[in-house]
C-alpha cells in the first residue's frame, strides 16, 4: 500500500465516524427551526450539545492517531493522548478506560501506535467493558499493553492478520487503516506487536519498540 492509498483509507475511516454526530446537527437544527415547545426545543439543544461535543472528540482523537499530532515536533504530550482516548469512548460510560503511562511524553510515532491499537481493541468490545492502557521504559525498550475485557469481543480475523502481517488476504477496508498504520508504525520503528489468541472476553495487545 502506497502513502495515497493509506491517506485515502484513512479520510474514509475519519469521514465514516462523522457521519453519524454530523448527520446528527444537522437535524437537530432542522427540528429546532421548527419547534416552538420550550421543553422540545431545550432537548433538541442538548442532542446538538451532544452531537457537536462527539464530533469534537472524534477530530480531536484522529488529529493525534491519524494527523500530525500537534505539529512537527518529535514528542507528544502523553496527557493530550489520554484526553483523546478519554474523549472517544468515555462520554457515553460503556467502556470504562484505565491509563497507566508514566511518561509526560513519548515519541509521535508511539503515540500514533498506542492510539490506533487502543482504538482497535475499544472496537472489539461491541457490548462494553475495561480498556486498559499502558507504556514504560524497561531495558533499552518502550513495552505498551493493551487490554480489552467485557462480556464480549469481537475482532475481526482480517483487522488481527493486518495488525501482524500487514496483510488482509485481500482489499484493504477503511475500517482496518488504523490496523494497517498500527503495522506500518511498529515495522518502521523495528518493533513487535503481538496479540493474544482469539477469547470470548479479554484481548491483550502487546507492542516492544526498541529505544523507544
Amino acid at each position: 500500500m502506497n502513502a495515497i492509498e493509506l491517506a485515502s483509507l484513512l479520510c474514509s475511516r475519519l469521514c465514516h465516524d462523522l457521519l453519524s454526530p454530523v448527520g446528527a446537527l444537522n437535524n437537530g437544527i432542522e427540528l429546532l427551526a421548527d419547534e416552538q415547545d420550550p421543553e422540545m426545543r431545550e432537548r433538541c439543544l442538548e442532542l446538538l450539545a451532544e452531537s457537536a461535543r462527539a464530533s469534537a472528540n472524534k477530530l480531536k482523537f484522529f488529529r493525534l492517531a491519524f494527523g500530525a499530532g500537534g505539529g512537527f515536533g518529535d514528542e507528544i504530550d502523553t496527557r493530550e493522548a489520554k484526553v483523546a482516548l478519554e474523549g472517544l469512548y468515555g462520554a457515553d460510560k460503556r467502556i470504562e478506560l484505565g491509563w497507566m503511562v508514566a511518561d509526560d511524553k513519548l515519541p509521535k510515532g508511539a503515540v500514533k501506535l498506542l492510539l490506533n491499537l487502543a482504538m482497535i481493541a475499544g472496537d472489539a468490545l461491541v457490548r462494553g467493558g475495561r480498556l486498559d492502557v499502558g507504556a514504560e521504559h524497561r531495558d533499552g525498550a518502550l513495552e505498551m499493553v493493551i487490554r480489552a475485557e467485557g462480556p464480549r469481543i469481537l475482532l475481526d480475523p482480517k483487522l488481527r492478520e493486518t495488525i501482524a502481517t500487514g496483510q488482509s488476504g485481500g482489499e484493504v477496508e477503511p475500517r482496518a487503516a488504523g490496523a494497517w498504520l498500527a503495522h506500518s508504525l511498529a515495522a518502521e520503528a523495528n518493533g513487535t506487536i503481538q496479540l493474544s489468541d482469539p477469547a470470548a472476553d479479554v484481548l491483550l495487545i502487546g507492542v516492544t519498540l526498541p529505544n523507544g
